[in-house]
């Protein structure tokens, strides 16, 4: 004998209906079918009492929606017979009248509400109990009623095992059919009343035919393929569990797996009956089986839940410390106003007990907690009940956990590493739960995050928002696409763009943007907003966030605080927030360390040459700096390069900003101010906290250059003075010297300057758009630590960029 459960979802229209009848036909042994309410009708039912007890005319036409759905599908499926439409008719009479009477005395009790309630299942079991016999013979139906007893208590009553298992093999004793089809859900007190067996039933209803039978298996049959390693409405990733125990199953739908109903799994455990949850629409695929015990898998962890929507209630005082009975009394208190208690901890110093309740329960359990306690508040021994929702419960579970070390170390710090705070943790002594409770906008990132560390291939996932793509912003989104498979192969990293903004519009996608259409998608994109795009990251709080500001705005700079604040890791280009005030720039590493966001930088001072990294690594390893020379612009080493007596500066400068190696102002690079802000950002990074005034800049250009109101002014104005250009560059050919922007820290001070640099310095021969750095250190007194290599550049600056975002990954 085997029971086969069909969910809500499977019974939702006539063509599911068909697809439910075929997988009852291949079964080759007798079989026991329980079926479900047609999907939504519970919750509709649900809605038309409330309506007709709140005066709301309208129930009459929800009741005539639930009507005309069943007819619906009893004529699709060809069985709207004479016989089979007045059945109906009768029974929507009855349920019509039950409606009419919570209107008029505008109650709606518990024990209405299982009366009215029992009708969805009365009518889809009849419904496929008639499309089944149509065309297949030795179909039986039997109402779930007349065997399922339980208490006088309405809205999940207690069942009574022994009379319940008695009156099933009596009839089965009796009946021989080879299919019986039973409505799930429903049940009859010892008196005679209509009852219900909870939100769920169905499972629990098919649980108790598999026990009172002594059933080969009990198959559950719904609208996903098994139970998934965790919720997939929320994780992408999520995949089916081929196997779990029974005490595995029975955590994972306790907190929140909807695929069971918790109580379904009790009643099979006795006699060892295997539990199967099989997908309707796709019944080939394994699904899950639960069984005593399964095969050790590589996954310790087995599955993560959730259970959204609940409130944390906290009692505490000094009078609770060593006082025995005060847990007992919560209890108690909780129990007589049939409040459940989810999850419960208490601290070892007994100063503070607190649980776990759903949302709805809120008030109830205040109002019997105090006054419970009201004695001990009054006389100042035991503070009021304090009282936190808009939490979740987030459980991770698994039989092996208690075996293996690290779980929760592992859990806890990836939590902590997404910047998730954990209100209250509780786990049991088998260890095979551990339970956190969190903020209810933190759950889809904990889950991901979760099982991220405990389940999938990829290592991390990086959620990246870019701000700005120009030369640079378009190269490192190139670079990105192009080493996708790379990093997914090699370094077990998934790079997903989800943000981009220039200066017109926004664009987000939380799957990914697809970065071959990013310009067409962009364009299409909202207003862009600075405040915006931060406000959206932040509301998405997706795990392991990068922001990237490809941009030379200030506001933009202005806004990493609030970013590193959520943490969402920064990685700049723009040098601004490096070289502002010195408290800004300690502020933001400040920030990164508290909130475990990284705050990289290595393009403001060489592109891709990782000069940033080194200097860090000689700090790191002990080493202390002692002096700095080096040629730091590629753009002004390009133009100094490339000025000669064949061709105008005018010419070269335009050509370098044509060519990406200057910043969309020249004036930045030609000034000597990007030098200066990089010099001080080294210096900062060298433990010299230096203001930009500290920095002495010996500027070749004129006044009069600095001061022209535009960039193209500007130019104009190095065009007219070309005869004052030629003159610095026959200077230093006559003295058979390099021109070179140097920037310069030696016994404490610094500066950056125009210099002429004589054949035998390293400097002499740097070409093109290469940048050096010699590092004077105790370590390298003399010969310095040299650095060298291309300084500017869309292609080497976006790699640069790419490396730091690649850095966030080990935060």
């Amino acid at each position: 004998m085997k029971v086969l459960k069909f969910g809500g979802t499977s019974v939702g229209t006539s063509h599911s209906i068909n697809q439910v009848i075929k997988i009852i036909k291949k079964q080759q042994t007798p079989c026991v079918v329980v079926i479900s309410a047609v999907g939504g009708i519970t919750n509709l039912l649900l809605e038309t009492a409330i309506k007709a007890k709140y005066q709301d005319e309208t129930f009459v036409e929800t009741f005539s929606a639930i009507q005309e759905k069943h007819i619906l599908i009893l004529k699709e499926l060809n069985i709207d017979t004479p016989t089979n439409k007045l059945f109906l008719k009768e029974q929507f009479s009855e349920l019509k009248k039950l409606f009419d009477g919570v209107h008029l005395i505008e109650e709606f009790s518990n024990k209405t509400s299982d009366k009215i309630l029992s009708y969805g299942e009365l009518l889809s079991s009849f419904i496929v109990f008639n499309a089944l016999k149509k065309d297949t013979e030795h179909v039986g139906y039997l109402n779930a009623q007349e065997v399922i007893v339980t208490e006088s208590v309405y809205n999940k009553p207690e069942v009574l095992f022994e009379e319940t298992n008695h009156n099933i093999k009596a009839y089965f004793k009796s009946n021989n059919h080879q299919i019986t089809i039973v409505p799930g859900f429903i049940s009859k007190s010892k008196k005679g009343e209509v009852t219900t067996l909870g939100r769920g039933g169905s499972d629990y209803s098919a649980a108790i035919f598999a026990s009172a039978l002594e059933a080969s298996i009990l198959e559950i049959w719904t609208d996903v393929s098994g139970m998934y390693t965790t919720n997939p409405k929320l994780v992408k990733q999520a995949k089916p569990i081929e196997e779990l125990s029974y005490e595995e199953a029975m955590e994972l739908s306790h907190f929140g797996a909807k695929v069971l109903y918790p109580p379904t799994i009790q009643p099979v455990l006795k006699n060892q009956i295997q539990i199967q949850i099989k997908n309707t629409f796709s019944p080939e695929e394994k699904g899950t089986l639960i069984t005593k015990k399964t095969n050790f898998t590589h996954h310790v962890v087995r599955g993560i839940s959730n259970i959204d929507h609940i409130a944390l209630m906290t009692l505490e005082g000094p009078a609770m410390i060593g006082v025995s009975g005060f847990a007992k009394r919560i209890f108690e208190a909780l129990h007589d106003v049939n409040v459940n208690i989810i999850v419960i901890t208490q601290a070892s110093s007994e100063h503070s007990i607190c649980f776990a309740i759903d949302k709805n329960d809120i008030n109830t359990a205040e109002v019997a907690i105090n006054k419970q306690f009201a004695h001990e508040i009054f006389m100042g021994k035991v503070k009021p009940l304090i009282v936190e929702s808009g939490l979740s419960i987030v459980a991770v579970v698994g039989d092996y956990m208690k075996n293996h070390q690290g779980i929760s170390g592992t859990l806890f710090s990836t939590l902590g590493a997404n910047n998730i705070n954990i209100r209250a943790i509780a786990q049991g002594a088998s260890e095979k739960n551990i339970t956190v409770i969190i903020k209810d906008t933190d759950v889809k990132k904990a889950l991901n995050s979760l099982h991220e560390v405990f389940f999938e291939h990829v290592k991390k996932q990086l959620n990246v928002f870019i701000a700005g793509v120009g030369n640079v912003g378009k190269q490192l989104l190139n670079q990105i696409q192009q080493q996708n498979n790379y990093l997914k192969e090699e370094l077990n990293i998934k790079i997903r763009v989800v943000g981009i903004t220039n200066s017109k519009t926004m664009c987000f996608d939380t799957h990914g943007i697809n970065l071959k259409n990013y310009k067409t998608i962009l364009e299409a994109g909202e207003t862009a907003n600075i405040e915006g795009f931060l406000s959206k990251a932040n509301q998405l709080n997706l795990r392991n966030s990068v922001f990237v500001d490809i941009t030379a705005n200030e506001t933009v700079a202005q806004s990493y605080a609030n970013y590193l604040k959520h943490n969402i890791a920064v990685v700049a280009c723009n040098k601004i927030a490096c070289s502002c005030q010195i408290d800004t720039y300690k502020n933001l590493k400040y920030l990164s360390k508290k909130y475990n966001a990284p705050f990289l930088f290595e393009t403001n001072v060489g592109a891709g040459l990782p000069i940033i990294n080194t200097l860090n690594n000689l700090i790191t390893s002990g080493d202390k700096i002692t002096g700095f020379e080096a040629v730091l612009s590629g753009s002004l080493n390009f133009v100094f390069n490339h000025y000669n007596t064949e061709t105008s500066f005018y010419n070269v400068v335009k050509q370098a900003k044509e060519e990406g190696y200057t910043e969309p102002d020249p004036r930045i690079d030609l000034s000597g101010i990007d030098v200066a802000r990089k010099l001080l950002i080294l210096l900062r990074e060298s433990g010299f906290m230096l203001e930009i005034e500290d920095i002495e800049n010996e500027s070749f250009l004129k006044e009069s250059h600095l001061k022209s109101s535009s960039v193209s002014s500007f130019f104009e104005a190095i065009k007219e003075d070309e005869a004052y250009f030629k003159a610095i560059y026959q200077k230093s050919i006559s003295n058979n010297t390099q021109l070179k922007y140097v920037a310069q820290f030696k016994d404490g001070k610094a500066k950056v300057g125009l210099q002429e640099i004589p054949p035998n310095h390293p400097f002499y021969n740097l070409q093109g758009k290469d940048n050096i750095v010699m590092f004077y250190t105790q370590r390298y007194p003399e010969q310095p630590l040299i650095v060298k290599g291309a300084g500017a550049g869309a292609d080497v600056t976006a790699s640069g960029l790419f490396a730091d975002i690649i850095k966030c990954v080990n935060r």
